[in-house]
């Protein structure tokens, strides 16, 4: 209902889309509306639903979506945003029959990443993040999770947590910072993991606690990255510092990851190919989201699909991300992780929306924030030529986006 102005039964607001179809993430589904509206007030939604069911509202902008989807602002909860050098060259060795160990052997690798993000200063890391971060926005991307995790030693990872938080004052995005201090060894600790996990722990983390300059802690638990007990010191140190949890959990064999970071309320396991039942019971216990990276799977050319069925089955929450990357994801593109997620983890085209909306949010600590349209939370929103919302998922290489609305601007 839409009342003529000076009626002291109105709603003030600033902002009404209507004649739009929505798509809520609410509920259990994707909370499809029909003839919907949605009303915003100081950046935050007042209103989301039906047109005939709306409460009497005045606002000072009025736009017609004329039959367009509205989703919420979608979210891309795991990327490795930030990072110098390129890679490209590698790809093309791989190609070419190198395997990884010949290329690390011949300076390649993560270390090549971590010699360039090391030799660059803040204002470069901010530059070469800015095509990246910028493809993401065009595909209504409103929150990035960025890691640190090039640097691995202190400045050089303050460095990239001060160059994620500049992005979100470079543009209007919503920036959650994740330190991954714990994401390999770097040359002046090798062959001494403990030592270096130590210096992480106890000197690193404080100091990037002590700065604000992250919202969470991360760590690669892996055979060929940190033990469960190297990350579980990692995940003490962020306890004391107040700061949330989540793990690359899983990927290339079971280190029993995504357990302990339940046990310590992680908000997300990430990767999970080689995830057991042990592991989702857990998850499942704690609420820690599952977020699935197929750009990784499909880069690296995985074969062990994610345990799909038995984390539905247990109603562990699925999210979706693009995990860009230098050497295993190089993905900027939310529309294309999700058309991924259906087409190699055979998820359902609610699964993939819910993935980079709703449960997206919950991956970041944000579900009570962003995520779903409804009252209360901030007003991000994607608006989209479509004519379903499958349209998102099955598509390659369209992008459909009509506009793009960051708490109601």
């Amino acid at each position: 209902m839409i009342p003529a102005k000076g009626d002291s039964r109105v709603m003030r607001c600033d902002t009404l889309w209507r004649k739009a179809r929505l798509a809520t993430m609410a509920g259990d589904g994707p909370g499809i509306v029909e003839a919907g509206l949605i009303a915003a007030k100081d950046g935050r939604i007042v209103y989301a639903g039906p047109e005939a069911g709306a409460p009497a509202l005045d606002a000072a902008e009025i736009v017609d979506c004329d039959g367009r989807w509205i989703t919420p602002g979608l979210i891309d909860c795991h990327t490795h945003l930030i990072h110098a050098g390129n890679r490209a060259r590698e790809f093309e060795l791989r190609l070419e029959g190198a395997s990884y160990e010949d290329i690390a052997r011949a300076g390649g690798g993560i270390l090549s990443t971590m010699k360039a993000t090391r030799a660059a200063s803040e204002d470069e890391l901010v530059a070469s993040a800015l095509p990246r971060l910028d493809a993401l926005i065009a595909e209504g991307v409103t929150t990035v999770e960025i890691k640190s995790g090039y640097g691995l030693d202190t400045p050089s990872e303050i460095r990239m947590l001060r160059a994620a938080r500049r992005l979100g004052e470079a543009r209007d995005v919503r920036i959650a910072a994740t330190f991954l201090g714990a994401h390999a060894l770097p040359p002046e600790y090798a062959g001494d993991a403990d030592a270096y996990v130590a210096h992480v722990a106890d000197a690193m983390l404080p100091e990037v606690a002590r700065l604000g300059l992250a919202d969470a802690v991360d760590a690669f638990c892996e055979s060929i990255g940190f033990s469960a007990a190297q990350t579980e010191h990692v995940f003490e140190a962020a306890k004391r510092a107040g700061l949330p949890v989540k793990l690359h959990a899983e990927q290339l064999s079971n280190q029993h990851g995504a357990a302990l970071a339940a046990r310590y309320g992680a908000l997300s396991a990430d990767h999970l190919e080689c995830l057991d039942t042990e592991g989702i019971a857990a998850m499942a216990r704690a609420g820690t989201v599952a977020t699935l990276l197929p750009g990784a799977y499909y880069f690296t050319r995985e074969t062990q699909l994610p345990p799909i069925a038995a984390l539905r089955a247990a109603r562990v929450p699925i999210a979706l991300a693009t995990d860009c990357n230098p050497g295993t994801s190089p993905l900027t593109s939310i529309l294309l992780a999700m058309n991924m997620g259906a087409t190699l983890f055979r998820l359902t085209v609610a699964e993939c929306l819910i993935g980079v909306t709703r449960n997206a949010a919950a991956a970041l600590g944000l579900g009570s924030n962003i995520g779903t349209l409804e009252p209360g939370k901030a007003c991000d929103l994607a608006i989209w030529d479509i004519e379903q919302p499958a349209d998102l998922v099955y598509r390659m290489g369209l992008n459909p986006l009509h506009a793009r609305i960051r708490s109601g601007r």
